[in-house]
């Protein structure tokens, strides 16, 4: 079975989550607002995947060697719905 395109596996928001947490602890722009006295990378990223403002691209190297390009957006969005918008 061939995961869909428009659907994330937990290890893909996994990895999301902790890269973006990555670069924010390094510096990057924080595209959500937050209240300057609380600067907690990891819950900077998981607002940032709530409001859909991640900016990666995911890529899924398949079994086969193809490589699949994900919109990322839409694959949130439905990792937020089908999880109660919990990340």
């Amino acid at each position: 079975m061939i995961w869909p395109n428009d659907k994330l596996t937990r290890f893909e928001v996994a990895r999301i989550v902790g890269a973006r947490s990555l670069q924010v602890s390094l510096g990057a722009p924080i595209l959500v607002k937050i209240e300057q006295e609380k600067f907690d990378p990891v819950k900077i990223a998981e607002e940032e995947f709530k409001e859909c403002k991640i900016p990666m691209t995911i890529k899924r190297t398949l079994p086969n060697g193809e490589v699949v390009v994900v919109d990322i957006k839409p694959a949130i969005k439905n990792w937020l719905k089908d999880y109660g918008g919990e990340v």
